[in-house]
């Protein structure tokens, strides 16, 4: 079994995997098989050192993530690994939460808030407070309340610089205990709090968990951070990559990975810098442009593979061309037998999407944008998950406000913020309210949810939702959609009823802990896609790999970011965003940029981007034609039929290249330049 283990890692890998039990920081670099090194130490840690696998704690920042690394490991040892805690933070808080709820002062049926559910509960709070949403906006609250949670500060700990927000903090939180309601920041806040304050079941964990290994270390953000100290003090094994932390923006603190060190000094640190993903010509832009930031760790990425195609540079006169290279360029790759989903176009923000969608729906290129409607987050999946909220804890008033009037039932939202102020003002839930109405639409969806109670009561978890979809009525309902969207809706039902069955077949049969599952799943991105070109924001690449990709829209203050660019902290940031573009790239990498561009309708001379020059790369070519070659903007040329003139701009690639002139005779005109037949006045 340790030859096994052993090999299929590299030596620096293989250090990794076989270090001594103490303190491990990996250094990670991209496409440098971190994941395998995970697998491999925990595998090493049961086989070699005889670790018990209910005494190892492994975290990763995504569902996905967890159960692959739980199937591998598996699949590697040939055994089953049910004891070992493997998740997210998140998940494994909840699971925390729920074995020591009376701990936490929370009922042992509390639900989790989505992040559209907390926006919404947030909402109502500031209903109730009388707040105008113009000048208090709820997103902003939103953002205020969870950066505060992951700092680890409740209302109480906060100063009076900012006593709106603070009040609208507190009320929030009050509104979520009431409602036996926890959102996402709430699970690690709640679940540090217990162990910060409880010393019995810290010194039970401690004990337990022997071995704490976790992914992505430079994602975490400050209470992540402290629950992990105070889980474990000797054998802390983290893997991580300071050059690819893009989340400060959310909270996630780069500088944990060297707080490790200094809270640690007995931390030894594995740097692993074999790449195989990129080639050498990739790896050499990458490594370029992030020597530039000086609050690093330093490690350098190379490769055994070929050097491969230069980086490409493509300048365009506008973002209408640089699009059309782009799209004209992926359909190249196409016709020469590659897949669309084997390239991806990368951009700095959201609305850069447009131009890319409408130059590949030119050439009938089919292309998917990351970010579409997720499963758990389409309307009818919502609604049902609503009922079986309720039905689970009637106190989730979340839950009752979105299904109250699905289907309808003449309770409008007048009567519910009649409900909801009496329901703050007695400091009870609205189900409280509603039960006690004498209305008769009130009174029929009480005796609906009681008899959805009563019907589901001891039944297997897919009959619960197939009886609830059935009294409920949602598919009559939702076949009457105008929008022709019935049929796609009823199916979604159907997969909703797969999902429990096969959830209660891999996990329990448990309502509550099915209802739990949804809402962390619902925290994620879902990266599934066809046969399509992938069009993203640099953000959603991380993770990811494609054969062929393109960085565009490389200016000064789109990327970097204008909002960045004058703050080094962020600009570092800014920068490692651009290194994590570049490692998505296998085989051959673009970046372009334009001339000018359209800003706020008007079109702006642009500047390329600091990051262009910081690459400094040796074979960094500009694909350019031989016609466009000969020619450049100022150049005075002469044509047969036009005479004498001056050349304005040259847009376009290959044989589709335009020449803009100004004859002294016949006005501005542009040319297809292959057939100009222009000559040069020397």
């Amino acid at each position: 079994m340790k030859s096994i283990l052993m090999d299929q890692l590299n030596p620096a890998q293989q250090e990794a995997v076989c270090a001594p039990l103490r303190n491990i920081l990996v250094l990670a670099g991209a496409g440098s098989g971190k994941t395998r090194v995970l697998v491999h130490r925990i595998a090493w840690l049961i086989q070699q050192h005889n670790v018990k696998p209910e005494s190892i704690f492994a975290v990763t920042f995504t569902n996905k993530a967890a159960r692959e690394l739980k199937e591998r490991i598996e699949k590697l040892l040939e055994k089953s690994l049910k004891d070992m805690w493997v998740g997210t933070f998140h998940g494994l808080a909840h699971r925390f939460l729920r074995i020591h709820a009376q701990a936490a002062d929370l009922p042992k049926t509390f639900q989790i808030l989505d992040s559209d559910d907390q926006l919404r509960l947030i909402k109502r709070t500031h209903h109730t407070l009388k707040l105008d949403t113009n000048n208090w906006p709820p997103r902003k609250s939103q953002w205020f309340i969870n950066l505060q949670k992951d700092e680890g500060k409740r209302p109480e700990h906060l100063s009076e610089s900012q006593p709106k927000l603070v009040e609208i903090y507190s009320a929030y939180q009050e509104l979520c205990n009431r409602s036996g309601l926890v959102d996402f920041a709430e699970l690690l806040l709640r679940s540090y709090e217990v162990l910060k304050n409880n010393s019995k079941i810290r010194t039970q964990y401690q004990k337990r968990f022997q071995h704490l290994l976790v992914d992505e270390f430079q994602d975490t953000n400050s209470i992540q951070y402290a629950w992990l100290q105070l889980l474990n003090k000797n054998h802390l094994f983290v893997v991580g990559d300071d050059d690819q932390a893009i989340y400060g923006w959310r909270g996630a603190r780069v500088e944990n990975l060297q707080t490790l060190q200094t809270d640690r000094p007995d931390t030894l640190l594995i740097r692993l810098e074999q790449n195989y993903r990129s080639t050498g010509n990739i790896l050499e832009a990458a490594n370029n442009v992030i020597t530039y930031n000086n609050t690093r760790l330093k490690k350098t990425l190379w490769t055994q593979s070929e050097a491969g195609k230069p980086v490409e540079v493509y300048r365009a006169f506008n973002e209408i061309e640089e699009a059309r290279f782009i799209a004209e360029r992926i359909q190249r790759f196409v016709a020469n037998g590659h897949t669309p989903s084997e390239t991806a176009v990368l951009y700095r923000t959201t609305a850069q999407s447009q131009v890319f969608e409408e130059a590949l729906r030119l050439i009938k290129l089919p292309y998917r944008v990351y970010g579409g409607l997720r499963f758990f987050d389409r309307v009818e999946i919502k609604d049902t998950l609503a009922y079986l909220r309720l039905i689970a804890n009637t106190n989730d008033d979340t839950a009752l406000e979105r299904i109250a009037n699905t289907p309808p039932r003449g309770v409008g939202s007048r009567t519910i913020d009649t409900l909801r102020r009496q329901a703050y003002q007695r400091k009870v839930s609205i189900w409280d309210m509603v039960a006690q109405s004498s209305r008769p639409a009130l009174q029929t969806f009480v005796q609906l949810i009681k008899q959805l109670q009563t019907e589901t009561k001891g039944l297997a978890l897919d009959d619960i939702i197939k009886t609830v979809i059935r009294l409920v009525d949602l598919p009559q309902y939702y076949k009457n959609f105008r929008d022709n969207s019935g049929p796609d809706r009823l199916e979604n039902l159907n997969e909703l009823i797969n999902v429990g069955k096969r959830f209660a077949e891999k996990e329990t049969d448990e309502l509550e802990s099915f209802i739990a599952y949804t809402a962390l799943e619902m925290g994620e991105t879902n990266h599934k896609s066809g046969d399509t070109v992938q069009l993203m924001t640099l953000h959603a690449a991380k993770g990811l790999e494609f054969p062929y990709v393109f960085i565009a829209g490389m200016e000064e203050g789109l990327f970097p970011h204008k909002m960045n660019m004058h703050d080094p902290k962020l600009l570092e940031e800014e920068r490692r965003l651009c290194y994590v573009g570049i490692t998505r790239a296998m085989q051959q990498i673009y970046l372009t940029h334009s001339r000018m561009r359209r800003m706020y309708g008007t079109a702006t001379p642009t500047i390329p981007s600091q990051f262009l020059n910081q690459i400094q790369h040796p074979q960094t070519a500009t694909p350019q034609s031989e016609a466009i070659s000969k020619f450049k903007v100022g150049d005075k040329v002469t044509h047969t039929t036009f005479g004498s003139g001056l050349i304005l701009a040259l847009e376009g690639w290959g044989d589709r290249t335009k020449v803009q002139i100004a004859f002294k005779s016949n006005g501005t005109k542009w040319l297809m330049l292959t057939h100009a037949n222009l000559t040069l006045d020397l």
